[in-house]
């Protein structure tokens, strides 16, 4: 397969990863303080609605398994650019209603689309190594399409809701241009046969599989540690860096370092197998993490050192675990049973993240923007995930032999 089919196909994942980016960051703080809801309404909301996404992506990778990938990515990115605009543009009243339907309806979209988006991949990656570059193309557009979403509200309006509003019209022209481009120039793979199979048959076969079973436990693992630091970025930027403002261009950095590294993980992993490079790179995020425990007020630049540590490494995660399992779920003929429990995982981490973390700092006596509970925010953004990244490492070197496909 040529590079350019390569591109052609990561391309796609530049748009929905664009979108993700405010679902998950703009979202709440947009309607809590835009719209006027009720902080409890507002998180009754998103919670019910995450759940949800959640819990449909194994049906949605059955579904996969059943129909043209190719085909179910078209049908799914209608609703979600609709879901999608609406979302961000809410009327006057009836808000609640509006953002449960909106949210329903992107969520949808998303979710169908990335499934079988991965699925796809699988199916046009004749074998490992050119499933590691599928996967690393796709990755690699998700980020910029991250670091886009990030920076172009600052840049279209002159307040950040501003900026939000006008950023939910710029996805579907990026959506469209991206979608001709990716179903012009990539084949559809080997086709579909479609089986009898009902869903819980399937996800049974999915889970007897005991090489997934070991990559999704590490994926856990690896997955928690990630998302504990995601979810406090801006607590530990603000209140132990006391650098507010400079959150912004540090995430772009960590990013932008994640995109540069995907080259060298592929050749990596293309040269020493991706369990060994998958190493080296939990290896380099338990040295950022332990450098990140260490910082104080007005250590901007020696954080802006561990951001792109710990982006370099992001690069890794993001590539070649998917990539691993992108092979698994072939060897099995079900990609996208696979897709759909390993999305659902993936989903259920960020929660996890969210429902550890905070719940734990508060017991421990953080406020957000006071000077009291530091340490607790520390240990919480550094020291546990290298407690959790650490165990992915135990765990990945125990089973290197069944992982290396």
């Amino acid at each position: 397969m040529t590079n350019g089919r390569i591109l052609s196909y990561g391309l796609l994942g530049l748009p929905l990863a664009f979108a993700a980016l405010p679902i998950y960051v703009h979202v709440p703080r947009y309607y809590a303080e835009n719209a006027g809801m009720e902080l409890a309404l507002l998180g009754f909301i998103l919670l019910g609605a995450r759940l949800l996404d959640a819990g449909i992506d194994p049906w949605l990778g059955w579904l996969a398994d059943r129909v043209s990938r190719p085909r179910m990515v078209a049908l799914a990115l209608l609703p979600f650019a609709i879901g999608f605009v609406a979302l961000l543009n809410p009327p006057d009243e009836n808000v609640a209603l509006w953002l449960l339907g909106s949210l329903a309806l992107t969520y949808l979209g998303f979710s169908a689309a990335s499934v079988a988006y991965q699925a796809w991949g699988a199916d046009i990656g004749e074998e490992s190594v050119l499933r590691t570059r599928l996967t690393a193309a796709r990755e690699g557009f998700g980020l910029i399409g991250v670091v886009l979403a990030a920076a172009l509200p600052a840049v279209l309006a002159a307040s950040l809701s501003d900026g939000i509003e006008r950023l939910s019209w710029i996805l579907p022209p990026l959506l469209l241009i991206a979608a001709l481009t990716t179903f012009s120039r990539v084949g559809v793979g080997k086709p579909v046969i479609a089986a009898s199979e009902p869903l819980l048959p399937s996800l049974r076969r999915v889970f007897a599989d005991e090489a997934f079973r070991r990559l999704l436990i590490v994926f856990v693992a690896n997955g928690i540690a990630a998302a504990l630091p995601a979810t406090l970025f801006l607590f530990f930027v603000a209140d132990v860096l006391l650098a507010e403002a400079a959150s912004g261009p540090l995430l772009a950095l960590y990013f932008v370092a994640g995109a540069a590294s995907l080259p060298l993980w592929v050749m990596l992993s293309a040269r020493r197998g991706r369990v060994f490079a998958w190493l080296l790179a939990m290896g380099v995020s338990i040295v950022a993490f332990a450098g990140a425990s260490l910082l104080g007020a007005g250590d901007v630049w020696l954080f802006a050192i561990i951001c792109i540590a710990s982006g370099l490494a992001l690069g890794a995660d993001l590539a070649l675990p998917a990539a691993i399992a992108a092979d698994l779920g072939e060897r099995q003929g079900q990609a996208g049973a696979c897709f759909g429990v390993w999305n659902f995982v993936a989903k259920l981490n960020l929660a996890l993240a969210a429902g550890l973390s905070l719940p734990l700092l508060g017991a421990l006596g953080y406020v957000p923007g006071g000077s009291t509970g530091l340490p607790a925010l520390t240990f919480a953004y550094a020291l546990l995930p290298l407690a959790f990244k650490a165990l992915a490492g135990v765990l990945l070197w125990r089973w290197r032999h069944s992982l290396e496909i």
